[in-house]
């Protein structure tokens, strides 16, 4: 089936909210015949839908594969810009290399990179993130803020603040965040955020936010030295999920926080982002690349940069580091 016509006949049943659609309507709205029409509900069906067809009613969509594409994702978005172009590919090395060239050669803000599985995902500090086939969002996001270059580190927290609102949206959990790039459930990590800035010394062309979530692994998608650290939503819930309406919520509720941040700065995100930190007013380490710090983790400051109390009374600012609970 032709891209431009199955969006069309997904978007028709989208707008039907699960109801039935009739053949005449999808006609008229795909613009073919009432014959063409029953073959692409079939190619639907080849590619895992599940749909019921009744007779003076129609059809409807009673199950949707679990898989994500541009359409999946672009079907029933409720963003302004967030996410109106996608670049999606089965299997790459690495989303956030695709969105440095698409960023480069000038691709529209609020542009998204996303796969099903990639060969050699990147988290902080050039770590290996585990990026299985069809079980995570693995997905690279394009933006272009007028904001000075050492603001960038705030689009981390202000991510990982969406992210979390998305997930308590879509799912029964509640997540923490571990700063400054790290989403926790039960202490184990869901999420892992990668921020990357394309800038002159006095202006930002890009910033390319990275996020690996894990969503419908099993304990055996995971390497064993995994297994105590790493976990998934449906490993926490016992139920596999929708990954494209996952991706839809993170990227409206990002818009609308990256749209408040745009007009009144890092200060709302910064209150809602204490709100949901796991380490504020607890004993921690920090492992920074200039030696340990060891105090009490007692909030950000309005740059994003993590304040640490030590035994002494006095406060070290952490710009990058490994953090452990004590």
């Amino acid at each position: 089936m032709q891209s431009g016509l199955r969006s069309k006949l997904l978007e028709a049943f989208s707008n039907a909210e699960g109801g039935f659609v009739s053949g005449q309507k999808l006609s008229e709205y795909i613009g073919c015949s009432r014959t063409a029409v029953w073959k692409h509900i079939e190619d639907l069906r080849k590619d895992g839908y599940e749909l019921e067809a009744v007779r003076r009613l129609g059809y409807r969509i009673t199950k949707k594969p679990n898989k994500i594409s541009d359409n999946e994702i672009k079907i029933g978005l409720k963003t302004m810009k967030m996410g109106h172009h996608v670049h999606f590919e089965e299997t790459v090395s690495s989303t956030q290399k695709i969105a440095q060239t698409l960023a480069n050669e000038g691709a529209e803000e609020g542009t998204i990179v996303v796969a099903e599985q990639q060969t050699n995902g990147r988290g902080r500090m050039a770590r290996q993130w585990y990026s299985p086939s069809g079980t995570g969002i693995w997905m690279s996001l394009i933006i272009r803020p007028n904001i000075a270059v050492q603001a960038a580190p705030q689009l981390t927290l202000l991510t990982a603040v969406a992210i979390v609102q998305a997930i308590e949206e879509i799912t029964p959990l509640k997540p923490d965040i571990k700063w400054p790039n790290d989403i926790l459930i039960n202490g184990k990590k869901l999420v892992g955020i990668l921020t990357e800035l394309q800038a002159e010394a006095d202006r930002v062309h890009s910033i390319i936010i990275g996020t690996g979530i894990n969503v419908n692994q099993s304990i055996s998608d995971f390497p064993e030295e995994l297994h105590h650290v790493a976990t998934s939503i449906h490993l926490e819930t016992d139920k596999q999920w929708d990954r494209a309406q996952l991706i839809q919520e993170i990227l409206l509720k990002f818009e609308n926080l990256y749209s408040l941040y745009l007009a009144q700065g890092f200060r709302p995100i910064k209150l809602l982002w204490e709100g949901y930190a796991v380490s504020l007013q607890k004993p921690i380490t920090a492992r920074t690349i200039n030696g340990t710090v060891v105090g009490k983790a007692i909030g950000i400051n309005d740059a994003g940069v993590l304040l640490i109390q030590t035994s002494d009374g006095s406060v070290k600012q952490i710009y990058s580091a490994d953090i452990e609970l004590q």
